[in-house]
Parts: structure tokens; sequence; C-alpha cells
């Protein structure tokens, strides 16, 4: 019954459809704008300090190099197949201590982004880690959004298309419901059950106190569950201001998402008190579509809307000299990241 009753949920509730599903009247407006520039990959001259333009493949080590160290976790950087002992030995020299996240460099969807809480969960997670990956202070700040900015490169001032607030998987206890009842009374949350039971197991017939809160995912990702919020009213001037200030800092960076966690909007608009967690280049998608209360309709609308800025800015980096990717490497691209999500799903 609970499996049916997610299935119908699935189906009434765009969200939850297949990308493939949701994109496949974009992809002939993709394609309309690639003519035009005569690239099916003019989307590598948006970004072109960042791999890809930020599209595909991108490292985030080599993104978060870009970005002011202020701005974001305290990060270090492992080839694959590092040892938890080269490991510890080089948390010594920094501020980053349990809990801790780890993340591929190279990854996408949230997939095998963990939070460690000791040296056995470490060893866990290292056991299928045949990838580069990067090891970050725990953020706890109280709130996270999906910021989407652009500026065009021949202008100092950019535009924040819009905004969206992440509500995390939280369940909280009456004292009576196990953490698993408590997670099939809500739809959202019963459809990451299954990812939910490999990573807590027995934990989740625990019983919680009443009013006592848990964190089933300590960040915010659609594909894990968080439920996003259209928060774009919460655009001022005074915001977009303090974020192209900080975007200014980052070298070439023109179309994109920025994923932060701050202590409030008050410290936001300041920019005090915030930390960038993730920064997505020309793949970005403008999240805040994705809010319950807007239709399918609306959600075309906003990605064609932004496709016509990302399409913008690369013919004019296009016309200063920065390249498309031929078809061949095109190709390649789609190839190569469509077996990276395989891989990834595959030891998740």
């Amino acid at each position: 019954m609970r499996s049916l009753k997610n299935t119908i949920h699935k189906i009434l509730n765009w969200e939850y459809w297949n990308t493939n599903v949701i994109y496949f009247p974009i992809y002939f407006y993709w394609l309309f704008l690639s003519i035009k520039a005569r690239s099916l990959g003019f989307f590598n001259a948006s970004n072109p300090k960042i791999i890809n333009g930020g599209f595909a493949l991108e490292s985030k080590k080599e993104i978060y190099d870009l970005i002011p160290t202020q701005y974001y976790p305290d990060t270090l950087f492992f080839k694959a197949h590092e040892t938890s002992v080269n490991i510890k030995k080089a948390l010594k020299n920094t501020s980053i201590d349990f809990p801790f996240i780890i993340k591929p460099d190279v990854g996408l969807q949230g997939l095998r982004v963990e939070k460690i809480n000791s040296w056995q969960s470490l060893e866990t997670y290292l056991q299928k880690t045949n990838y580069d990956f990067l090891v970050q202070n725990c953020i706890n700040y109280p709130l996270e959004i999906g910021l989407f900015y652009y500026r065009m490169p021949n202008e100092t001032e950019g535009t924040i298309t819009g905004i969206v607030n992440k509500e995390f998987l939280i369940v909280e206890g009456n004292g009576k419901n196990t953490i698993q009842e408590l997670i099939e009374q809500n739809p959202r949350f019963s459809l990451q059950l299954a990812t939910l039971k490999k990573k807590y197991g027995t934990l989740l017939n625990d019983v919680l106190p009443k009013d006592k809160k848990f964190n089933l995912m300590p960040y915010g990702n659609h594909a894990r569950g968080s439920k996003f919020t259209d928060v774009s009213n919460k655009v001022t001037k005074k915001l977009t201001e303090t974020i192209n200030t900080i975007c200014l800092q980052i070298p070439d960076f023109y179309f994109g998402r920025l994923d932060i966690m701050f202590n409030s909007w008050e410290d936001l608009e300041q920019g005090k008190n915030l930390s960038i967690i993730e920064l997505n280049g020309a793949g970005s998608e403008p999240t805040h579509i994705y809010d319950p209360k807007h239709s399918i309709f609306f959600a075309w609308k906003e990605i064609i809307k932004h496709y016509d800025i990302l399409y913008k800015i690369c013919t004019y980096n296009h016309q200063k000299g920065h390249s498309y990717l031929n078809l061949k490497q095109s190709r390649q691209l789609i190839i190569d990241n469509k077996r990276l999500t395989n891989y990834l799903k595959s030891i998740s």
C-alpha cells in the first residue's frame, strides 16, 4: 500500500518526474540555440575559468580555488584510494573535525555526499572511493538556499533571478512512533526510505522522544528529499549588491547557482556569517522551479529564460576568444557524464 501511495504521489507531483521527461520539450529549444551558436557545446564559454563552463564533470576543488577562502568551508582535497591514516594526519593542521562532510571532487545530484561522524564511518566510506574526493568542514548555520546569479561579461552589476529555500528531512518525535513510522507519515520522506534504511539501519526502529528533532539528511538536495520553496521575494537591492560583490571576486564567473548556508537573512544581506557550500556553473538549474506550488509550465518558462541568458553570455565570450566544445567533445562529455552518474548511483 505504501508503495502504491508513493507511486501516485510521484505521478501527481511533477517535481518527481524523470529528468528526461521534464526536459524533453526543452531539448528542442536547446537544439535551436545550438544551431544559432553553431555548436552543441556553446555552454563551454559561459564561465571560462571552470571546466566545461560548469556544465558537467567540473572539479569542485578547482571551483573552490577561484572563490576567496573566507566565503567557503575549510576544504581538503584527496586523491582516490587515500588512506584514513593520511587523512587523519592532514586534518591535524586544519580546523576540520568530526562531524565533517565528504564528497566526490567531480560529482552530481548529491550522490556520495555524506556526513562523517567517526573514523569508523570514514573507513566504511573509503571502501568505495575510486575517485578523488574532498573533506570539508560541516557548516552549522540553520538556513540554506540556492541562489541563481548571472552577469553579462561587459557589465559590473549582476542579477539574482531566483532563490530557493531548502528544507531538510527532519522528523520530530512524539514519544510513540519509531523514526521509520514518522518517515512513512510524510510522502516526501517516504520516497527516501530505502536510502535511509541503508544509511541508518536499525536506528530507524528507535522511538524519538516528544518534540526531539532528528535531521535525516544534513544538507539540502532535492534528489535526496529536501523540500524546495521559492523565496525569490527575498531578493532586495542590498542582497543583490552583496552577492554581486562576492561574485565579482570569482574570476570569470558569469552564470550559475550558489548554494549558501547562513545564519540569518539580515546577515546574508550584509555578507557575514555565510558559507558557499557549492558553486555550480552552466549546468545549474533554477531550482526555485521545484517549489510544489509551481506548475510544469512555470518550470519550462524559467528554464528557457535561463537558457536564453546562458546563450547571450556564451556568444559574447565566444566573440572575445573563448572556445565552444566541438561535436566530438560534446558527445564525449555526455558519455562520460552518463558513465559517472551510473557509477555513483551504483555505489550509493
